[in-house]
Protein backbone atom coordinates (compact mmCIF):
# COMPACT_ATOMS: atom_id res chain seq x y z
CA UNK A 1 0.00 0.00 0.00
CA UNK A 2 1.36 3.41 -0.97
CA UNK A 3 1.76 6.24 1.53
CA UNK A 4 -1.10 8.13 -0.15
CA UNK A 5 -3.39 5.12 0.21
CA UNK A 6 -2.43 4.76 3.89
CA UNK A 7 -3.22 8.41 4.52
CA UNK A 8 -6.54 8.11 2.71
CA UNK A 9 -7.47 5.04 4.81
CA UNK A 10 -6.52 6.91 7.98
CA UNK A 11 -8.62 9.88 6.89
CA UNK A 12 -11.65 7.66 6.20
CA UNK A 13 -11.25 5.98 9.61
CA UNK A 14 -10.96 9.38 11.33
CA UNK A 15 -14.06 10.66 9.55
CA UNK A 16 -16.00 7.55 10.59
CA UNK A 17 -14.88 8.05 14.19
CA UNK A 18 -15.92 11.71 14.06
CA UNK A 19 -19.34 10.67 12.79
CA UNK A 20 -19.74 8.21 15.67
CA UNK A 21 -18.76 10.94 18.11
CA UNK A 22 -21.32 13.30 16.59
CA UNK A 23 -24.02 10.64 16.94
CA UNK A 24 -23.03 9.96 20.54
CA UNK A 25 -23.13 13.67 21.38
CA UNK A 26 -26.51 14.07 19.68
CA UNK A 27 -28.14 11.41 21.86
CA UNK A 28 -26.10 11.76 25.05
CA UNK A 29 -27.98 13.19 28.04
CA UNK A 30 -24.80 14.73 29.45
CA UNK A 31 -24.95 18.51 29.24
CA UNK A 32 -21.42 19.71 28.52
CA UNK A 33 -19.48 22.55 26.92
CA UNK A 34 -16.03 23.71 25.84
CA UNK A 35 -14.91 27.29 26.40
CA UNK A 36 -11.93 29.62 26.44
CA UNK A 37 -11.48 33.06 27.94
CA UNK A 38 -13.33 34.62 24.99
CA UNK A 39 -16.50 32.58 25.50
CA UNK A 40 -18.18 29.32 24.64
CA UNK A 41 -16.74 27.31 21.77
CA UNK A 42 -19.05 24.30 21.78
CA UNK A 43 -22.26 23.26 23.54
CA UNK A 44 -23.71 19.73 23.62
CA UNK A 45 -27.26 19.17 22.26
CA UNK A 46 -28.30 18.03 25.76
CA UNK A 47 -27.87 21.62 27.00
CA UNK A 48 -30.74 22.74 24.82
CA UNK A 49 -32.90 19.76 25.78
CA UNK A 50 -32.30 20.22 29.51
CA UNK A 51 -31.85 23.98 29.93
CA UNK A 52 -33.19 25.49 26.69
CA UNK A 53 -29.91 27.08 25.53
CA UNK A 54 -28.09 26.95 22.20
CA UNK A 55 -24.47 27.99 21.67
CA UNK A 56 -25.58 31.49 20.61
CA UNK A 57 -28.08 32.12 23.39
CA UNK A 58 -25.79 30.73 26.12
CA UNK A 59 -22.91 33.14 25.43
CA UNK A 60 -24.27 35.89 27.69
CA UNK A 61 -24.99 33.38 30.46
CA UNK A 62 -21.40 32.11 30.31
CA UNK A 63 -19.74 35.53 30.76
CA UNK A 64 -19.78 35.58 34.60
CA UNK A 65 -18.95 31.87 34.73
CA UNK A 66 -15.78 32.40 32.66
CA UNK A 67 -14.69 35.62 34.40
CA UNK A 68 -12.08 33.82 36.53
CA UNK A 69 -10.75 31.62 33.73
CA UNK A 70 -7.81 33.90 32.68
CA UNK A 71 -6.51 33.95 36.26
CA UNK A 72 -6.96 30.19 36.54
CA UNK A 73 -5.04 29.61 33.30
CA UNK A 74 -2.27 31.94 34.46
CA UNK A 75 -1.92 30.08 37.75
CA UNK A 76 -1.67 26.78 35.92
CA UNK A 77 0.95 28.19 33.55
CA UNK A 78 2.90 29.27 36.63
CA UNK A 79 2.97 25.71 37.97
CA UNK A 80 -0.14 25.73 40.21
CA UNK A 81 -2.16 22.61 39.28
CA UNK A 82 -4.53 22.74 42.28
CA UNK A 83 -7.33 24.08 40.09
CA UNK A 84 -6.92 21.57 37.28
CA UNK A 85 -10.50 20.51 37.99
CA UNK A 86 -13.05 22.70 39.78
CA UNK A 87 -16.55 21.78 40.96
CA UNK A 88 -19.14 24.45 41.80
CA UNK A 89 -22.81 24.47 42.78
CA UNK A 90 -24.86 27.47 41.78
CA UNK A 91 -28.22 28.71 40.54
CA UNK A 92 -28.55 29.24 36.80
CA UNK A 93 -31.47 30.74 34.91
CA UNK A 94 -33.24 28.29 32.62
CA UNK A 95 -34.03 29.69 29.19
CA UNK A 96 -37.66 29.60 30.29
CA UNK A 97 -36.87 32.04 33.11
CA UNK A 98 -37.01 29.83 36.20
CA UNK A 99 -33.88 29.17 38.31
CA UNK A 100 -32.21 25.75 38.21
CA UNK A 101 -29.77 24.38 40.79
CA UNK A 102 -26.77 22.91 38.98
CA UNK A 103 -23.35 21.45 39.62
CA UNK A 104 -20.70 22.48 37.10
CA UNK A 105 -17.43 20.54 36.89
CA UNK A 106 -14.78 22.17 34.69
CA UNK A 107 -11.46 20.57 33.70
CA UNK A 108 -8.52 22.22 31.92
CA UNK A 109 -7.87 20.89 28.41
CA UNK A 110 -4.19 20.62 27.38
CA UNK A 111 -3.27 21.45 23.78
CA UNK A 112 -0.90 19.40 21.64
CA UNK A 113 1.96 21.77 22.54
CA UNK A 114 1.34 21.28 26.27
CA UNK A 115 -0.24 24.68 26.85
CA UNK A 116 -3.75 25.12 28.27
CA UNK A 117 -6.17 27.64 26.81
CA UNK A 118 -9.55 25.89 27.09
CA UNK A 119 -11.76 24.13 29.62
CA UNK A 120 -14.34 21.37 29.29
CA UNK A 121 -17.38 21.56 31.54
CA UNK A 122 -20.14 19.16 32.59
CA UNK A 123 -23.43 20.58 33.90
CA UNK A 124 -25.64 18.43 36.13
CA UNK A 125 -29.16 19.42 37.17
CA UNK A 126 -29.42 19.10 40.98
CA UNK A 127 -33.17 19.74 41.17
CA UNK A 128 -34.14 16.09 41.63
CA UNK A 129 -31.26 15.36 44.02
CA UNK A 130 -32.14 18.32 46.23
CA UNK A 131 -35.83 17.48 46.17
CA UNK A 132 -35.07 13.89 47.22
CA UNK A 133 -32.73 15.14 49.98
CA UNK A 134 -35.44 17.48 51.29
CA UNK A 135 -38.09 14.74 51.24
CA UNK A 136 -35.70 12.35 52.95
CA UNK A 137 -35.06 14.93 55.67
CA UNK A 138 -38.79 15.55 56.13
CA UNK A 139 -39.51 11.82 56.23
CA UNK A 140 -36.72 11.21 58.76
CA UNK A 141 -37.95 14.02 60.99
CA UNK A 142 -41.50 12.69 60.83
CA UNK A 143 -40.38 9.15 61.61
CA UNK A 144 -38.22 10.30 64.51
CA UNK A 145 -41.11 12.32 65.94
CA UNK A 146 -43.59 9.46 65.56
CA UNK A 147 -41.23 7.12 67.42
CA UNK A 148 -40.39 9.58 70.18
CA UNK A 149 -43.99 10.28 71.13
CA UNK A 150 -44.98 6.71 72.11
CA UNK A 151 -41.54 6.12 73.67
CA UNK A 152 -42.00 9.20 75.86
CA UNK A 153 -45.42 7.89 76.93
CA UNK A 154 -43.95 4.48 77.76
CA UNK A 155 -41.05 6.02 79.68
CA UNK A 156 -43.32 8.37 81.63
CA UNK A 157 -45.76 5.58 82.51
CA UNK A 158 -42.93 3.33 83.70
CA UNK A 159 -41.54 6.09 85.93
CA UNK A 160 -44.98 6.77 87.37
CA UNK A 161 -45.52 3.07 88.09
CA UNK A 162 -42.19 2.87 89.91
CA UNK A 163 -42.84 6.01 91.96
CA UNK A 164 -46.40 5.05 92.94
CA UNK A 165 -45.81 1.32 93.27
CA UNK A 166 -43.91 1.44 96.54
CA UNK A 167 -45.95 -1.51 97.84
CA UNK A 168 -45.00 -3.68 94.87
CA UNK A 169 -42.38 -6.37 95.28
CA UNK A 170 -38.83 -5.85 94.06
CA UNK A 171 -39.30 -8.15 91.08
CA UNK A 172 -42.15 -6.00 89.76
CA UNK A 173 -40.22 -2.78 90.37
CA UNK A 174 -37.29 -4.29 88.52
CA UNK A 175 -39.52 -4.81 85.49
CA UNK A 176 -40.47 -1.13 85.59
CA UNK A 177 -36.78 -0.18 85.47
CA UNK A 178 -36.21 -2.54 82.56
CA UNK A 179 -38.97 -0.77 80.63
CA UNK A 180 -37.33 2.58 81.32
CA UNK A 181 -33.90 1.28 80.30
CA UNK A 182 -35.31 -0.12 77.03
CA UNK A 183 -37.07 3.18 76.26
CA UNK A 184 -33.87 5.12 76.97
CA UNK A 185 -31.92 2.80 74.67
CA UNK A 186 -34.39 3.28 71.83
CA UNK A 187 -34.31 7.05 72.28
CA UNK A 188 -30.48 6.95 72.19
CA UNK A 189 -30.63 4.94 68.95
CA UNK A 190 -32.93 7.58 67.46
CA UNK A 191 -30.45 10.30 68.41
CA UNK A 192 -27.58 8.33 66.93
CA UNK A 193 -29.09 7.01 63.70
CA UNK A 194 -32.42 8.67 62.88
CA UNK A 195 -31.47 12.32 62.64
CA UNK A 196 -31.52 14.15 59.29
CA UNK A 197 -27.75 14.66 59.51
CA UNK A 198 -27.05 10.98 60.13
CA UNK A 199 -29.41 9.85 57.37
CA UNK A 200 -27.80 12.30 54.93
CA UNK A 201 -24.38 10.90 55.82
CA UNK A 202 -25.59 7.35 55.21
CA UNK A 203 -27.13 8.41 51.91
CA UNK A 204 -23.81 9.74 50.62
CA UNK A 205 -21.82 6.55 51.15
CA UNK A 206 -24.39 3.80 50.75
CA UNK A 207 -24.03 1.56 47.72
CA UNK A 208 -27.03 -0.04 45.96
CA UNK A 209 -27.70 -3.63 46.93
CA UNK A 210 -29.41 -6.58 45.28
CA UNK A 211 -31.89 -9.24 46.30
CA UNK A 212 -33.63 -12.18 44.64
CA UNK A 213 -37.32 -11.21 44.27
CA UNK A 214 -38.45 -14.84 44.61
CA UNK A 215 -36.60 -15.17 47.92
CA UNK A 216 -37.99 -11.81 49.07
CA UNK A 217 -41.58 -12.96 48.45
CA UNK A 218 -41.04 -16.41 49.95
CA UNK A 219 -39.58 -14.97 53.17
CA UNK A 220 -42.40 -12.43 53.54
CA UNK A 221 -45.08 -15.11 53.04
CA UNK A 222 -43.39 -17.51 55.46
CA UNK A 223 -43.30 -14.85 58.17
CA UNK A 224 -46.92 -13.84 57.56
CA UNK A 225 -48.00 -17.50 57.70
CA UNK A 226 -47.51 -17.45 61.48
CA UNK A 227 -50.51 -15.09 61.65
CA UNK A 228 -52.59 -16.41 58.76
CA UNK A 229 -52.36 -19.99 57.52
CA UNK A 230 -54.27 -19.60 54.24
CA UNK A 231 -51.75 -17.43 52.37
CA UNK A 232 -50.73 -18.64 48.92
CA UNK A 233 -47.76 -17.60 46.78
CA UNK A 234 -47.55 -17.78 42.98
CA UNK A 235 -44.23 -16.98 41.30
CA UNK A 236 -44.10 -16.11 37.62
CA UNK A 237 -41.18 -15.18 35.40
CA UNK A 238 -38.90 -13.22 37.75
CA UNK A 239 -35.35 -11.93 37.31
CA UNK A 240 -32.67 -13.65 39.40
CA UNK A 241 -31.76 -10.36 41.13
CA UNK A 242 -33.16 -6.85 41.33
CA UNK A 243 -31.37 -3.70 42.41
CA UNK A 244 -32.95 -2.31 45.57
CA UNK A 245 -32.57 -1.85 49.30
CA UNK A 246 -33.54 -5.31 50.63
CA UNK A 247 -34.56 -4.00 54.07
CA UNK A 248 -36.78 -1.36 52.49
CA UNK A 249 -38.48 -3.87 50.22
CA UNK A 250 -39.05 -6.27 53.12
CA UNK A 251 -40.69 -3.40 54.99
CA UNK A 252 -43.02 -2.72 52.04
CA UNK A 253 -44.11 -6.34 51.74
CA UNK A 254 -44.54 -6.71 55.51
CA UNK A 255 -46.71 -3.59 55.67
CA UNK A 256 -48.99 -4.68 52.83
CA UNK A 257 -49.32 -8.25 54.14
CA UNK A 258 -49.93 -7.02 57.68
CA UNK A 259 -52.72 -4.78 56.42
CA UNK A 260 -54.33 -7.68 54.55
CA UNK A 261 -54.19 -9.82 57.69
CA UNK A 262 -55.51 -7.13 60.05
CA UNK A 263 -58.41 -5.98 57.91
CA UNK A 264 -59.80 -9.32 56.74
CA UNK A 265 -61.49 -12.20 58.63
CA UNK A 266 -59.21 -14.95 59.94
CA UNK A 267 -60.72 -17.43 57.48
CA UNK A 268 -60.22 -15.16 54.46
CA UNK A 269 -57.60 -16.20 51.90
CA UNK A 270 -54.71 -13.94 50.93
CA UNK A 271 -53.02 -14.40 47.57
CA UNK A 272 -49.48 -13.17 46.90
CA UNK A 273 -47.83 -13.22 43.48
CA UNK A 274 -44.76 -11.90 41.71
CA UNK A 275 -44.07 -11.57 38.00
CA UNK A 276 -42.77 -9.27 35.31
CA UNK A 277 -45.26 -6.48 34.66
CA UNK A 278 -46.89 -5.77 31.32
CA UNK A 279 -45.04 -2.78 29.93
CA UNK A 280 -41.86 -3.47 31.86
CA UNK A 281 -40.66 -3.66 35.43
CA UNK A 282 -41.49 -6.07 38.21
CA UNK A 283 -44.79 -6.28 40.09
CA UNK A 284 -45.68 -7.95 43.37
CA UNK A 285 -49.40 -8.29 44.15
CA UNK A 286 -51.16 -8.89 47.46
CA UNK A 287 -54.84 -9.74 47.02
CA UNK A 288 -57.27 -10.20 49.91
CA UNK A 289 -60.96 -11.08 50.07
CA UNK A 290 -62.09 -8.73 52.82
CA UNK A 291 -64.57 -5.87 52.81
CA UNK A 292 -62.13 -3.50 51.14
CA UNK A 293 -61.85 0.26 51.44
CA UNK A 294 -64.64 2.70 50.67
CA UNK A 295 -64.33 4.24 47.21
CA UNK A 296 -64.22 7.72 48.74
CA UNK A 297 -61.22 6.74 50.89
CA UNK A 298 -59.20 4.85 48.28
CA UNK A 299 -57.23 7.91 47.22
CA UNK A 300 -56.19 8.76 50.79
CA UNK A 301 -54.94 5.49 52.25
CA UNK A 302 -51.30 6.35 51.47
CA UNK A 303 -51.47 9.70 53.25
CA UNK A 304 -49.51 10.19 56.43
CA UNK A 305 -51.46 9.14 59.57
CA UNK A 306 -54.67 8.51 57.60
CA UNK A 307 -56.89 5.68 58.83
CA UNK A 308 -60.08 4.62 57.08
CA UNK A 309 -63.50 4.20 58.65
CA UNK A 310 -63.03 0.43 58.61
CA UNK A 311 -60.10 0.69 61.07
CA UNK A 312 -62.47 0.63 64.03
CA UNK A 313 -60.66 -0.64 67.14
CA UNK A 314 -57.80 -2.18 65.15
CA UNK A 315 -54.49 -0.89 66.48
CA UNK A 316 -52.41 1.23 64.11
CA UNK A 317 -50.86 4.64 63.50
CA UNK A 318 -51.74 5.18 59.83
CA UNK A 319 -48.03 5.31 58.94
CA UNK A 320 -47.46 1.85 57.44
CA UNK A 321 -48.72 2.43 53.91
CA UNK A 322 -47.29 5.95 53.94
CA UNK A 323 -43.79 4.65 54.75
CA UNK A 324 -44.04 1.80 52.25
CA UNK A 325 -45.11 4.21 49.51
CA UNK A 326 -42.23 6.58 50.37
CA UNK A 327 -39.68 3.73 50.21
CA UNK A 328 -40.94 2.63 46.79
CA UNK A 329 -40.94 6.18 45.46
CA UNK A 330 -37.25 6.51 46.35
CA UNK A 331 -36.63 3.31 44.37
CA UNK A 332 -38.40 4.82 41.37
CA UNK A 333 -41.35 2.48 41.92
CA UNK A 334 -44.90 2.81 43.20
CA UNK A 335 -47.47 1.33 45.55
CA UNK A 336 -51.09 1.38 44.38
CA UNK A 337 -54.37 -0.15 45.48
CA UNK A 338 -57.60 -1.02 43.73
CA UNK A 339 -60.82 -2.91 44.36
CA UNK A 340 -60.37 -6.45 43.09
CA UNK A 341 -62.89 -8.23 40.94
CA UNK A 342 -65.15 -10.33 43.16
CA UNK A 343 -64.48 -8.23 46.29
CA UNK A 344 -61.51 -7.39 48.44
CA UNK A 345 -58.44 -5.32 47.72
CA UNK A 346 -55.39 -5.75 45.52
CA UNK A 347 -52.20 -3.89 46.41
CA UNK A 348 -49.58 -3.62 43.68
CA UNK A 349 -45.89 -3.02 44.34
CA UNK A 350 -44.16 -2.02 41.12
CA UNK A 351 -40.40 -1.69 40.70
CA UNK A 352 -38.40 -0.70 37.63
CA UNK A 353 -35.63 -3.05 36.61
CA UNK A 354 -32.22 -1.48 37.20
CA UNK A 355 -31.64 -0.61 33.55
CA UNK A 356 -34.98 1.24 33.37
CA UNK A 357 -34.86 3.39 36.48
CA UNK A 358 -33.69 6.96 36.26
CA UNK A 359 -33.57 7.54 39.95
CA UNK A 360 -30.69 7.09 42.34
CA UNK A 361 -31.39 4.67 45.17
CA UNK A 362 -31.52 6.14 48.59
Amino acid sequence: MTRAAELEAMLIAAQAEMQRCREWLAYSEEASFTADAAGLIWLSPACERQFGYTLATAQALAVPLLAQLPARLARYAGGDATRWQVRRELELAHAGGHPVSVEITTTLLPETDGSVRRIHGIVRDLTLARELALRQKQFTSMLSHEFRTPLAVIDGAAQLLEMTGTAHDESTRKRYRKIQTAADRLLALLDEHLTPERMAEIGRVRQPDQVAPASLLQTAVQQAASQRSNITLALGNLPAQIRCDPAGMRLCLDVVLDNAIKYTPATSAIEVSGQMAVGGGLEMLVRDHGDGVAESELGRIFEKAYRGNNAGQIAGSGLGLYMASAVLEVHGGSLTARHASGGGMEFRIWLPIASQTGKVLA
